[in-house]
C-alpha cells in the first residue's frame, strides 16, 4: 500500500533499488516495492535528474579489473511497444525476435567480462 512522503525522491533512493533488483528496473515494479514512493514521483524525479555517464564511470572504475583476455560484449534488443502510442523513445524498428518492423524501445546492453577467474567482493556503488 502506497502511503505518501513529502521527502522527494532522491538519487540514493534510485540507486540503492537499482543495485538490489535482480531483474526488473522499471519504474512500476519499484513503485510497487516501495511504500514511500509512487511511479509518478519516480518518473518526475527521473525526468529532472541526468545520471551522466562520467558520474557513473567515476563511482564503479576502481571495481573494474582490467585484463589483456577482457573484452567487451554488446546485445541489441527492441522492447515491442505495439500498443504504445505516445511513449517518446517508441520507434518503428526492425526486429530480429519478430523478423519484421515494430514499435519498439531499441536497447544496447555493454558488458566489461574482464578473462579472469575471480572472487566478486558485491559493495554498494553510491552515486552522489
Amino acid at each position: 500500500m502506497f502511503v505518501p512522503n513529502k521527502q522527494p525522491v532522491t538519487r540514493l533512493d534510485y540507486c540503492q533499488y537499482l543495485l538490489s533488483s535482480q531483474v526488473n528496473y522499471t519504474l512500476t515494479n519499484f513503485a510497487d516495492h516501495s511504500k514511500q514512493f509512487s511511479h509518478d514521483q519516480l518518473n518526475r524525479y527521473l525526468r529532472a535528474d541526468k545520471l551522466k555517464p562520467r558520474l557513473v564511470w567515476e563511482q564503479v572504475k576502481d571495481s573494474i579489473v582490467f585484463s589483456e583476455n577482457g573484452y567487451l560484449l554488446f546485445d541489441d534488443t527492441v522492447a515491442d511497444k505495439n500498443y504504445s502510442f505516445q511513449m517518446e523513445l517508441v520507434r518503428r524498428q526492425y526486429s530480429g525476435n519478430a523478423k519484421a518492423i515494430i514499435k519498439g524501445i531499441g536497447i544496447v546492453t555493454c558488458v566489461y567480462v574482464n578473462g579472469l577467474a575471480i572472487a566478486m567482493e558485491q559493495k554498494p556503488t553510491i552515486f552522489t
